[in-house]
């Protein structure tokens, strides 16, 4: 499996990685999941503390006995649960994230965090305590270094201005291109790496997907995602791809941004996929271009 560095740090990631969210709560079946994805070369993992209340980074601490040496570890912070409230509050004061950190520790069973990212963010957040409690972390050495996890372009650029981040983890698809217009460039000016989350788009763009094509996707109606789906298959096949996933994955993977992409697995067929798509040939240039002249660009209309 190749392996980018991120950003500027000294992290080299498996350019697929493993989204840990949709792992489930069997125990036994996701430590499987994980133990998979590390033998077939996926190193990356990336968790939060919000994923099932804290189970997720429970199970993925578990799996990673006897192997945390071989694994970049990612997690996320900034959601808070409060005693007698439904939900989560959003909290990303200084004094939370350095309190959260130790309890994903915990669960994680490490004494060390490879990439913490901030879980959202908006403009009305104290941005400059944010960063100054990811740069206490990483002095005290609870953490290597930090990231956002974003979609919100004024919060990505105001991120790449004042902090010494090394990513933004932002959902990005051929059925999703909207960072392409201004997040990405962005960001491969700064050297600040992308980790592309949702590559296939909740299933549609698999081999597997017809079905939920037909719920749409975002700005795309069910009949366009669908018809969109049926030319990428089309392009697949007569590429040599052996699943339409690998194109998927592939397209997003060719922006120089992209150090890694982050598809979730719930069983072990999909983590197979996923996990071959590493093995799979880059885009060629007249591919890349002939998956944009089909696709929609997509614009932010929010939070520019």
């Amino acid at each position: 499996m190749k392996k980018n560095r991120l950003g500027y740090s000294e992290l080299e990631v498996s350019e697929i990685g493993l989204g840990c969210m949709s792992l489930g709560t069997d125990k036994q079946m996701a430590v499987r999941l994980v133990h998979e994805a590390l033998d077939r070369g996926i190193q990356f993992l990336d968790t939060a503390d919000l994923y099932d209340d804290g189970r997720n980074e429970e199970i993925v601490g578990e799996a990673l006995k006897g192997r945390r040496s071989d694994v970049i570890l990612a997690t996320k912070v900034g959601n808070r649960k409060e005693p007698g409230k439904q939900g989560w509050t959003w909290d990303p004061s200084k004094a939370y994230i350095k309190s959260a950190v130790k309890d994903s520790l915990r669960r994680l069973q490490t004494d060390y965090i490879d990439l913490y990212q901030l879980h959202g963010g908006t403009l009305d957040d104290p941005v400059a305590e944010t960063i100054e409690a990811f740069e206490e972390l990483k002095r005290e050495g609870a953490i290597r270094y930090y990231g956002i996890s974003s979609i919100r372009p004024n919060v990505i650029r105001e991120y790449a201005k004042l902090s010494d981040m090394v990513s933004v983890m932002s959902q990005y698809s051929i059925l999703d291109r909207r960072p392409e217009e201004t997040v990405l460039p962005l960001l491969a000016e700064k050297g600040v790496s992308v980790i592309a989350r949702g590559p296939v788009a909740k299933g549609i763009l698999t081999s597997g997907g017809d079905g939920k094509a037909e719920k749409g996707y975002l700005d795309y109606s069910g009949a366009e995602a669908a018809s969109l789906r049926g030319e990428l298959l089309r392009l697949s096949r007569s590429g040599g791809f052996t699943d339409l996933a690998h194109l998927a994955i592939r397209y997003a993977l060719a922006n120089p941004a992209v150090a890694t992409v982050i598809p979730g697995a719930s069983t072990l067929k999909q983590l197979l996929v996923n996990a071959e798509a590493g093995s799979a040939r880059p885009l060629a240039r007249e591919e890349w271009d002939a998956i944009r002249a089909i696709s929609k660009a997509g614009v932010y209309e929010q939070h520019r």
